[in-house]
């Protein structure tokens, strides 16, 4: 019985020694004990502001500078040019019998867009038939007085006077006949049915008639109105205090929100004199040749390329962080401080470089990789 109560106490004594061996025996080296210690970040007062351990981990760029032309940014629209807009006018009053040509038809000069019966046409035939019939009783009634007066029958006066008559039935026989063609009529085909010819080739950009309509010559409203879309306006607003960025000649390139991978080069042709007084902004009119696209009424962004010359800030890419929608970079504040600031970005430029058009300077100190620096704010 003594021999088995000592039993559990060897055991024990045993067990104490094997850990005692084990606990001194080598150990494999940790990895992570070899790392260098993690950047710790610690905001200030400003939340724009941070410190960190090992501001090392976090080189810094100086902002380089580079000459760019100033740019302003502007939306507008497409509209027809007005010295390639044509009314179609009809003279002739009467009713629309027949309409060949509608809305955004595309036409060509001299097609015929619609037919009018215009008792317009009817009574100034009926002058001109009364002209011809009158001139040739005068010509007739002068060769009767050229003989009279050479056989001594009748006085100069009266061959004078037959002559006076005749002239006046020719000039009233080429006064019909215009009017006739005024109206639209020739005088060798008479009818009472007008054809209405299209001016200008182009696009029908409005409509004013259809089918049995009356028309009452120029005092109604224009059948159709035609467009050369070959070359149209963009008109843009632009604010008061940007018109001295904009001048008469200069080139802006435009954007159809449409298609915005196409550019179209442009010219500024006007600038409107008077300012609309809701928006404090004039019309600025940019002459543009359609490549085919331009539709009037389209929305389009100009960006207008002033003569003006800017400095702006050069930063690598990576210097700029994107972040709730806006873009940043993180300045060296001193020390183991870094502020974020918020930036303007431009163009992108060769060897991954940004161009920033405002919020930062030339020779400013910033995080050449940005994102890398949030990331660890954000731990």
């Amino acid at each position: 019985m003594k021999g088995m109560a000592t039993r559990p106490l060897a055991q024990w004594v045993a067990a104490a020694i094997f850990l005692a061996g084990c606990s001194g025996a080598p150990k494999d080296k940790d990895p992570a004990a070899e790392a260098p210690p993690a950047a710790q970040v610690e905001h200030v007062g400003d939340v724009t502001t941070v410190v960190v351990d090992h501001p090392e981990q976090f080189p810094l760029v100086a902002a380089g500078q580079h000459q760019f032309a100033s740019e302003l940014v502007a939306t507008g629209v497409v509209t027809p040019d007005i010295s390639r807009t044509v009314p179609v006018v009809s003279i002739a009053s009467g009713r629309v019998v027949d309409i060949r040509a509608r809305l955004g038809d595309t036409v060509k000069k001299g097609q015929l867009l619609l037919r009018v019966q215009s008792g317009d046409v009817s009574g100034a035939f009926s002058d001109y038939q009364k002209a011809l019939a009158d001139e040739l009783l005068a010509n007739k009634q002068l060769d009767r007085a050229k003989g009279l007066y050479d056989h001594g029958a009748i006085s100069l006066n009266d061959l004078q006077i037959a002559e006076g008559a005749e002239n006046k039935a020719k000039v009233d026989v080429e006064t019909t006949a215009q009017k006739l063609r005024v109206l639209g009529s020739a005088v060798d085909h008479p009818s009472g049915i007008v054809d209405i010819l299209a001016p200008i080739s182009g696009v029908i950009t409005d409509q004013q008639v259809t089918n049995a309509a009356g028309i009452q010559g120029l005092a109604s409203a224009n059948p159709f109105t035609i467009s050369d879309l070959s070359d149209v306006w963009i008109v843009c607003d632009v604010y008061e205090h940007d018109l001295p960025s904009v001048r008469v000649g200069d080139k802006a390139d435009i954007r159809l929100n449409a298609y915005p991978d196409q550019v179209v080069t442009g010219k500024i042709s006007n600038i409107g004199a008077v300012l609309d007084p809701a928006l404090r902004a004039a019309k600025v009119r940019i002459q543009v040749h359609n490549p085919g696209d331009m539709r009037p009424g389209m929305f389009v962004t100009a960006t207008f390329q002033a003569q003006k010359k800017e400095i702006h800030a050069v930063v690598p890419e990576s210097a700029v962080l994107h972040l709730h929608d806006r873009d940043w970079v993180y300045v060296s504040a001193g020390g183991n401080k870094f502020r974020r600031v918020e930036v303007t970005v431009g163009h992108s430029l060769p060897d991954k470089m940004q161009e920033i058009v405002s919020g930062l300077k030339p020779g400013d100190q910033v995080v050449s990789n940005a994102l890398v620096l949030q990331n660890t704010v954000e731990q």
